[in-house]
């Protein structure tokens, strides 16, 4: 058996765990830049929160509120300039997936002095600002990840670009700012970290441990979802899904993501679908697609999710999910020529053509 696993981020996860680490914050400088949304972070009481921190520690914080959901290139390119600017030591990253994606671009943006579309380019020359990563949601697990996703309108579609160093490096997990969200923020960022559990178990990258992450993962999802589905929501549900969504950033971090991510880009950037919503909608056909090469790692994800086949799994995510878009057969198939592009197709099991990739969107969505 071999394999490597790297997670650096140190975690605090439970109610408060903001207030009672302090020092967290001060051991990393003086200054702070708390990268945030227009609403959430004041809405979850987490901004509260950290101003209270920060101000007992005595330390200077600016806000750079200007993260819009699914961040471009364009307001990344923003926050650095402004980062760079103001030379803070750390960046407070608060909100969803969109904000702490966007922190890591800032931070790497702000000690480097670039042009925010080389960000795709590899590794530059000085390493981001410390992050600290305050998730909203449980959705992405970008606390846990090295991966930063953008808009890129160049390309149309969404990128991202990865490295060691944009490895938060502490992530503060507290269940109740996640009590503010809506139902179908709450299901759609769900639904997205249960694709990372599922495609991160099915990649080609998986190792024995990232395996095990991912059904513990899906296990917790399984246990709450009759408060999905009825959106009556204990905090004991919400810290169980937000301890899933944190195991399934653990798992990509090792995996990447695979054909799910590349095919659901199309869908937010063409038909501003919410990323998660996009995946899960996806995501019955994709294991459907990949059942014939890998029929013993499906049934272990089906079992994990308690649904006896794909059909059952397909009608879940129905039932969670909104199906009402319609597209065209040219979306589709253009939706295809773009996911074939994507890196992360190679991590697929059974390796899908262009052609079987408009088959899943094609099966997957209303064509009219």
């Amino acid at each position: 058996m071999n394999f490597d696993f790297y997670m650096p981020t140190k975690i605090h996860f439970g109610s408060e765990c903001v207030l009672q680490q302090g020092d967290e914050f001060s051991r990393w400088g003086a200054k702070a830049l708390l990268v945030t949304g227009r609403h959430s972070a004041k809405a979850s009481g987490a901004l509260d929160d950290v101003v209270k921190v920060l101000t007992q520690k005595e330390m200077q914080w600016k806000i750079f509120d200007k993260i819009e959901e699914n961040p471009t290139v364009e307001s990344v390119a923003e926050g650095g300039a402004f980062a760079r600017e103001w030379q803070p030591d750390v960046v407070v990253a608060i909100g969803g997936g969109s904000p702490l994606d966007a922190a890591k671009a800032i931070a790497t943006l702000a000690v480097n002095v670039v042009a925010a579309l080389e960000l795709f380019n590899g590794k530059l020359k000085n390493e981001a600002l410390p992050i600290i990563a305050i998730p909203l949601t449980a959705g992405t697990g970008s606390e846990v990840t090295p991966y930063s996703v953008l808009t890129d309108a160049s390309q149309e579609t969404k990128r991202s670009f990865s490295g060691d160093g944009i490895f938060p490096k502490v992530a503060f997990l507290d269940a109740r700012y996640s009590q503010s969200q809506s139902r179908d923020v709450t299901v759609n960022t769900v639904i997205d970290a249960l694709s990372h559990s599922v495609e991160g178990y099915l990649s080609n990258r998986a190792t024995a441990i990232s395996d095990s992450l991912a059904l513990a993962a899906i296990r917790h999802f399984a246990a709450a979802k009759q408060a999905l589905k009825t959106d009556t929501f204990s905090l004991a549900d919400r810290e169980s899904l937000l301890y899933a969504s944190m195991l399934g950033g653990m798992v990509i971090a090792q995996t990447g993501t695979t054909a799910v991510h590349a095919m659901g880009y199309s869908l937010t950037y063409f038909h501003q679908v919410p990323h998660g919503r996009a995946n899960g909608l996806l995501l019955g056909e994709y294991l459907r697609f990949n059942e014939p090469a890998v029929p013993e790692k499906i049934a272990n994800v089906l079992q994990a999710a308690g649904v006896a086949n794909v059909d059952e799994f397909k009608a879940l995510m129905s039932e969670l999910l909104r199906n009402d878009e319609t597209y065209t057969a040219e979306e589709m198939k253009a939706f295809a020529a773009q996911a074939g592009k994507a890196k992360n197709i190679a991590n697929t099991p059974r390796q899908p053509n262009v052609s079987e990739l408009e088959q899943i969107f094609t099966a997957s969505l209303q064509v009219k």
